[in-house]
């Protein structure tokens, strides 16, 4: 599948077999490094993601930040959609797929996640943008520039908050374990297919 970016004057390419491998070239320097440097998957409840199982997480992590490495992002943060009804505790951790790190972040109360971020800022610091940002998304650097929503559009998960200011959302319908690859693909081929408007408005609205 060839995915113009719109927002620079270049392409790269993705192709997905059946299994969901994915191929494709992002070198460092190039514009699209920076257009796309962190994407964000939220789906699922706690339980469901207990139920994952250790080697179907691996595997996701290791699947999934091949595609956001080749795609020239530098973070990928994984997130429960919500707590769910009974829901467990659950560690976050973090692995290094080629030049992407990927976040696996459990917590799914986007207000909690809120209120602890502006607890861990030092009385002297300012309250702004940058700040919350470094807080909230760590360690990560930025914003997500991509979040894919396992989900309705007409429902936003409990677990963003801040993250909804300017992300471009993408919605995938479907369970937290029928997430493949190919479901990620096609999410940043649409974002490529966008002109951000960074939280602002059409020019006809």
């Amino acid at each position: 599948m060839s995915v113009a970016w719109k927002n620079v004057a270049m392409a790269i390419s993705f192709s997905a077999t059946a299994t969901g491998a994915a191929t494709g070239t992002a070198r460092a320097g190039d514009p699209t490094r920076q257009l796309l440097r962190h994407i964000m998957v939220v789906g699922g409840t706690l339980r469901d993601w207990e139920r994952l199982g250790d080697a179907r997480w691996n595997d996701r992590v290791e699947r999934l930040g091949e595609i956001a490495d080749q795609a020239g992002a530098s973070f990928l943060t994984l997130r429960a959609f919500e707590p769910g009804v009974d829901p467990v505790d659950l560690e976050s951790w973090q692995r290094q797929v080629g030049a992407c790190r990927v976040i696996v972040d459990p917590c799914g109360d986007g207000r909690k996640r809120f209120a602890e971020a502006m607890q861990k800022l030092r009385p002297d610091e300012p309250v702004n943008e940058a700040t919350v940002t470094e807080v909230l998304y760590a360690p990560a650097d930025c914003e997500p520039d991509l979040i894919v929503v396992l989900g309705e559009s007409t429902r936003l998960p409990p677990s963003l908050v801040w993250e909804l200011a300017y992300g471009e959302l993408v919605f995938h319908p479907m369970a937290w374990d029928e997430l493949s690859p190919d479901h990620l693909v096609d999410a940043i081929a649409d974002f490529a297919r966008r002109e951000r408007r960074f939280g602002g408005l059409d020019d006809d609205s």
